[in-house]
């Protein structure tokens, strides 16, 4: 026997000392598709699956990458409703029920307000969009600033009191191009908001339409227009969110728009300073959005499967949510510990506006480098 027959033979040996233990275990799989980066696959590698396994033994939580690619799991669920087919995935994060069109109708999703979890109640209303999706983590973008150079109790809380302070601060501001962040992207989102009565409802996915929409886009940009001089640079913008973090951990801005759970996660890893200050706006918050969970009404284990979106619910996962991701919890910040609750007073979301993608987004960056920035070259 040559060196690769005894690896073949060993292969083999170990496979069918194995096939008992792999039959148990495929037979109480539960199978979680995560569309999210590796942050998020770690997070329910490393805190849900365990969690959940030491609360039901004899099973075992798959967590499967799908970035990307999430669509054809979602149709083979589909195609498997009415059968008796698996359709071999219990839970999805971060997916629209909406999708495909027709799906809801068809009975694919479970509906969360009638399924009866015990921890449903403590949601937050303000994350909730659909029945059929189980908010559970967030992000919103935020105003990040050095507590050093401007106490809490001053910065700005209203989209007034924030461009009178770029003014009055000249290169102490920073908001990253458009089209490869979304804090800058949704600090221009925030002009255009401004623009247009703070009214989000004007902006749907449906009713782009060039021309008109475009009027309502440039009364934003004459805002964005009125404090470039004042921006970094001055009319500097960063390549994306992270540099806007990092220019504020270096003190050469003291203040940026960030995503709240990037934001968090720097401070947590120390890249910026424990001496960060964060707020919201009070008269109309920056865009965000919650990621749903959706659960196929044809599961295998769905009454597992139940408890298992329980448990992401729980008051001890939430914390985790805050703590190790650096996302906003789904369930009121009340039925966390008092003192992390404390902690992020400043970021509790009591409204997260939401603006729309599709034809939106390139005519948001086209009109921005048109007549904001001409000078940056895309």
């Amino acid at each position: 026997m040559n060196r690769r027959e005894l690896l073949q033979f060993g292969a083999t040996g170990a496979l069918v000392g194995l096939m008992p233990r792999i039959a148990l275990a495929e037979s109480g799989r539960i199978d979680v598709y995560i569309t999210g980066d590796s942050n998020i696959i770690n997070f329910w590698n490393n805190i849900i699956k365990p969690a959940f396994e030491a609360a039901h033994s004899g099973y075992r939580l798959n967590v499967v990458s799908a970035r990307n690619n999430i669509a054809p799991i979602v149709d083979r669920a589909l195609a498997a409703l009415g059968s008796s087919t698996d359709p071999q995935v219990n839970l999805f994060d971060e997916n629209d029920p909406n999708l495909p069109a027709g799906a809801i109708e068809k009975g694919l999703w479970v509906d969360f307000a009638k399924a009866g979890l015990e921890n449903y109640d403590k949601i937050n209303p303000v994350t909730k969009e659909s029945d059929y999706g189980l908010p559970y983590r967030g992000t919103q973008v935020v105003l990040a600033f050095d507590t050093t150079r401007l106490a809490l109790a001053d910065a700005p809380k209203t989209w007034d009191e924030l461009t009178a302070w770029i003014k009055a601060n000249p290169g102490q501001f920073i908001y990253n191009r458009p089209d490869t962040g979304g804090s800058g992207g949704n600090f221009v989102r925030r002009a255009i908001h401004e623009a247009n009565g703070r009214d989000p409802s004007i902006f749907r996915i449906d009713n782009y339409t060039p021309g008109e929409s475009d009027a309502l886009l440039a009364k934003g940009f004459e805002l964005l227009k009125d404090i470039a001089p004042s921006v970094y640079g001055p009319g500097s913008y960063t390549a994306d969110n992270m540099q806007s973090i990092q220019l504020l951990a270096q003190g050469v801005v003291t203040m940026a728009p960030v995503w709240s759970d990037m934001a968090l996660a720097a401070v947590n890893q120390g890249v910026l300073p424990e001496t960060t200050g964060f707020i919201q706006l009070t008269d109309l918050a920056f865009a965000g959005g919650f990621a749903d969970m959706t659960v196929p009404s044809n599961a295998a284990h769905l009454d597992l499967t139940m408890k298992l979106c329980d448990l992401v619910l729980s008051p001890e996962i939430q914390a985790k949510v805050v703590t190790e991701i650096g996302a906003f919890p789904a369930i009121e910040w009340k039925y966390l510990p008092e003192a992390l609750s404390a902690k992020y007073a400043s970021l509790q979301p009591a409204s997260i506006p939401v603006f729309p993608g599709g034809p939106w987004v390139s005519a948001i960056s086209d009109g921005w480098f048109r007549t904001v920035a001409p000078h940056v070259q895309r």
